[in-house]
């Protein structure tokens, strides 16, 4: 079967160790099923495991992908949860210390045929594109924790977006502002802050731009780049919420200002089952869909590999099969 993997490492290079080719078929353990990818979405984990970030070259090659929707063999839609995790049903999966996400430890879903935990698979809805279900289950469920369980946001709060186009930052505008919060982002990019605006923000700003007010919290996915912006932004007892770095991880700290500002830096990855269900709830009452740029055939996943690492993108990239 068709499948993009990784072959090697290159930190400098990591489309270097990129290989779209014929794979065997999924090995499926017990308790474990196979799903038809129908379209599978990317993320900056998929670069990061090219670099060699989680993904040691002692595990290669292995099948990237950590999003996907399709069909489980009884040809049910479904949308795959990516999290492996031993934890029992109904504690949270994301402080499983033995947790991982597919393409880490297990194959990922960038092929036509992928094998997960039966009990991670749940209903797709019935009126939305494979390529929207897509998004969900890394992006979008990221997104969401970070606002409605790790930012102690209230309805009405104001919330600063740093970095406006990523899968993340796109995905918490528009859930952000579904669910009641207003809603600021920043982009380098002027035609960025013009889709931010389209999507629900209330406001925009050019990365590092004075703010008219100090927030309550901010949503931080991109690090070095904005961290000493995001402090300064925030109240006294405010918090920023991070679940990604991709300037960088190593900002100066701050470390004077969240103290005496008594500001919270909290840590988000991913989310559970349960918020996975909660978002698409959200999503449905709110009448809310994930933001596509761009659909590719599984056979060009290079090209929608390039467009991710070249930044120039606002929204989703889709991997399709069939």
């Amino acid at each position: 079967m068709l499948a993009a993997y990784a072959a090697s490492i290159d930190f400098a290079n990591p489309l270097a160790g990129l290989v779209v080719g014929e794979v065997d078929e999924p090995h499926v353990p017990a308790g474990w099923t196979t799903v038809t990818m129908k379209a599978a979405s990317l993320n900056h984990h998929d670069l990061w495991s090219l670099r060699g970030i989680g993904l040691p070259a002692e595990r290669l090659p292995m099948i990237l992908g950590c999003d996907a929707a399709g069909l489980d063999e009884s040809g049910n839609e479904v949308i795959a949860y990516s999290i492996v995790s031993d934890a029992p049903i109904g504690i949270d999966e994301t402080i499983d210390e033995s947790r991982s996400i597919l393409s880490e430890k297990f194959p990922g879903t960038f092929s036509e045929r992928f094998a997960v935990p039966a009990r991670n698979l749940i209903p797709k809805p019935a009126n939305w594109s494979w390529a929207e279900a897509a998004c969900l289950p890394t992006a979008w469920l990221t997104a969401y924790r970070m606002l409605a369980v790790r930012s102690g946001l209230k309805p009405g709060n104001t919330v600063l977006v740093q970095g406006a186009g990523g899968g993340v930052a796109t995905a918490c505008i528009a859930l952000g502002r579904a669910m009641g919060y207003r809603v600021w982002a920043t982009s380098r990019s002027e035609s960025k802050r013009a889709q931010a605006l389209e999507i629900g923000a209330h406001e925009v700003f050019e990365s590092g731009a004075r703010l008219p007010d100090r927030v309550d919290a901010v949503m931080e996915t991109v690090g070095e780049a904005t961290w000493e912006h995001s402090v300064k932004c925030l109240k006294s007892g405010g918090t920023i919420v991070i679940s990604g770095a991709t300037s960088g991880p190593n900002p100066p700290a701050q470390l004077t200002r969240i103290f005496f500002k008594q500001l919270s830096v909290v840590g988000s990855t991913m989310g559970t089952l349960e918020d996975l269900r909660n978002l698409i709830a959200l999503c449905s009452i709110a009448d809310i869909r994930p933001t596509v740029q761009q659909e590719f055939a599984l056979a060009d996943a290079r090209d929608a590999f390039a467009l991710l690492e070249s930044g120039e993108l606002f929204g989703k990239l889709i991997l399709t099969n069939g």
